[in-house]
């Protein structure tokens, strides 16, 4: 067979039915954590094993980038896209469109961003080592916090993913406000002008229902690549360009629902995934092991998302509900919320972009870190996994 049964799925050829079929299957959070998981490993062995080889492929020029370039300014600007129309939904028909309703998880959020942050800072600071990752401990990744609750928290109330997604899309919002804000160098201000233009062109055509297909893709492309020579991270513009899509639930075909659906297999199964192949593989021999263990960089980022990410949300929460009128959402108990928690420590893809970002011009902490990383995702999804499962099996059965 020319091409294969998956090429035809996903790319175009074959029957509707099957292709709509395997996008649902890669829209499934299980299945897309799992192919991250498994580009992680890919990534790890390859670095290990062969790591000469690594450093060669992820280096190779391809026009003005570098592979691991492609993958973190481009392949990414997929999954942030992804993230600003989610972010959208939740805005204008989700948990976020009435911030009363999601005050909880909100300012949870916000604790779980802050005291990993502060808990980095003073590791650090009190070491005199490179304080310049605070931010790499503050986001979390969704795809994998997801896959983990669907996994391991399959009896536990539907309202729990909601606290979940609500927490990390703030988070993620908190993380593309720090890459903007924080790891913009000089700023070309032609190109960024010229790419919040076309930002805007695609938002004043939305605005009078002008969806074509062609002309949309050629002006988010547009943002990308201006954004790109402008200085600020690329990745902004998928955010950007994915906020500007018109949602409107009572419409059949908004534009927000089309794109959401064609791009999540896309991310999920392409973009991810192969940001993961060339940015996780770091060395995990017994001195860069002892060293992520042993030297303050690492240790504070364990420790903040980790530790930080359980106390800030869960502290977080107790203050909010004990001091306004907000609750949490019916379902949920106070130790769904501790495992939701600990859940939120898995850092992974926004935390190796910004231990890329913060420690550019320093490889080697900049793999101490995302080593770090790894190990905290992999602690916090063990540990958040086992209580949500265990408060899955205490619930009644229905």
């Amino acid at each position: 067979m020319a091409r294969s049964t998956l090429h035809r799925y996903v790319f175009g050829a074959g029957e509707p039915g099957d292709r709509r079929e395997v996008s649902e299957i890669l829209r499934n959070e299980t299945v897309g954590g799992g192919i991250m998981l498994a580009a992680t490993v890919v990534a790890l062995v390859w670095a290990n094993l062969a790591p000469d080889g690594y450093v060669h492929v992820t280096h190779l020029m391809v026009g003005r980038l570098t592979v691991h370039e492609w993958a973190a300014d481009g392949l990414l600007t997929v999954f942030f896209l992804v993230a600003g129309l989610e972010l959208k939904r939740e805005l204008t028909e989700g948990s976020l469109r009435r911030p009363s309703d999601a005050l909880v998880p909100i300012l949870a959020a916000l604790g779980g961003m802050a005291l990993p942050a502060l808990i980095y800072l003073a590791v650090t600071g009190a070491a005199d080592a490179d304080t310049s990752g605070w931010a790499v401990p503050m986001a979390t990744d969704i795809a994998f916090a997801l896959a983990v609750l669907a996994i391991a928290g399959s009896g536990l109330p539907g309202s729990l993913r909601a606290f979940l997604l609500t927490l990390a899309i703030v988070d993620d919002l908190g993380a593309i406000i720090v890459i903007a804000v924080v790891f913009t160098g000089s700023v070309a201000w032609t190109w960024l002008i010229a790419s919040l233009a076309a930002v805007a062109v695609l938002a004043v055509l939305q605005h009078r229902r002008i969806d074509h297909p062609l002309l949309l893709a050629v002006l988010a492309v547009a943002a990308w690549w201006f954004m790109l020579r402008s200085g600020v991270h690329a990745t902004i513009a998928g955010v950007l360009v994915g906020l500007s899509l018109r949602n409107d639930p009572g419409e059949a075909h908004d534009p927000l629902t089309t794109w959401q659906h064609r791009l999540e297999p896309w991310s999920a199964a392409v973009a991810v995934p192969l940001f993961a192949l060339v940015s996780a593989g770091v060395p995990l021999g017994s001195a860069a092991l002892r060293a992520v263990f042993t030297t303050a960089v690492p240790l504070a980022i364990l420790a903040a998302l980790v530790l930080g990410k359980l106390v800030g949300i869960s502290a977080t929460s107790i203050l909010v509900t004990r001091l306004t009128r907000a609750e949490f959402a019916p379902g949920i108990r106070w130790r769904d919320v501790l495992a939701v928690a600990q859940l939120s420590g898995i850092g992974f893809t926004v935390a190796l972009l910004i231990s890329d970002l913060a420690f550019a011009g320093d490889p080697a902490t900049a793999d101490a870190a995302k080593a770090a990383v790894l190990i905290a995702s992999l602690v916090s999804a063990l540990i958040g996994g086992a209580a949500a499962a265990r408060q899955g099996r205490a619930r009644p059965p229905l």
